[in-house]
């Protein structure tokens, strides 16, 4: 249940989408779903806490895996960043979509917030191991950039927007008095297994 209700709130959008619909679709009956969610208001912060934790884990392992510096690494989100903007169906940013549809007192509001905020805090991690003088601000400026990416791949289909805020970000890091590696690959890694935000290639229909 929970996977067809992430693939129809994130190709349809949260309110679009009924419990008669998800319940159809997955199969089982409303009597189900509630008994494991208890209302669509948990199902869909369900739906925003299970995308976050994969993506927090997909992110921590790509950074974990790299035995380049903090600099390189800080490069390396926006490159994982960049496969999931390129992935079939991308429909923008789950979080701030979410963000869009709910009042801020709403439960999938501060999940999405939560989200915004493990974000700034690996940037913020990362930029004060590479020594910036100010990593919170460092942190924020880059969060713009990473937001910026997703919105330009959304509405302007630009899907090779992470690679321009890649570029972005290492002039910010270079600004900053970071030292950064220009042997580094730009762009996106090629043959990288893909994981995303989006729907898992697992569960996408023929993937």
């Amino acid at each position: 249940m929970l996977a067809v209700a992430d693939q129809l709130f994130y190709e349809r959008g949260i309110h679009a989408v009924g419990v008669d619909t998800i319940v159809a679709r997955a199969d089982t009956a409303k009597t189900t779903l509630y008994g494991h969610f208890g209302s669509k208001d948990a199902l869909v912060d369900a739906y925003l806490q299970r995308r976050s934790q994969l993506w927090q884990e997909h992110v921590e392992a790509e950074i974990a895996a790299s035995d380049s510096g903090p600099a390189a690494r800080i490069l390396r989100v926006f490159e994982v960043l960049g496969r999931s903007l390129a992935e079939p169906g991308f429909r923008g940013c789950p979080f701030i979509n979410a963000c869009a549809e709910f009042a801020d007192d709403h439960a999938a509001a501060a999940t999405a917030r939560a989200h915004r905020r493990w974000l700034h805090g690996v940037f913020a991690r990362l930029a004060d191991q590479a020594g910036a003088a100010d990593p919170e601000l460092l942190a924020t400026q880059l969060g713009m950039l990473y937001d910026g990416s997703m919105v330009a791949a959304h509405v302007d289909s630009d899907r090779a927007a992470a690679t321009t805020a890649r570029a972005a970000a290492a002039a910010l890091l270079i600004a900053s008095g970071i030292e950064v590696d220009t042997t580094a690959a730009v762009g996106l890694r090629s043959g990288s297994p893909r994981c995303s935000p989006l729907v898992a290639p697992w569960e996408r229909p023929g993937g």
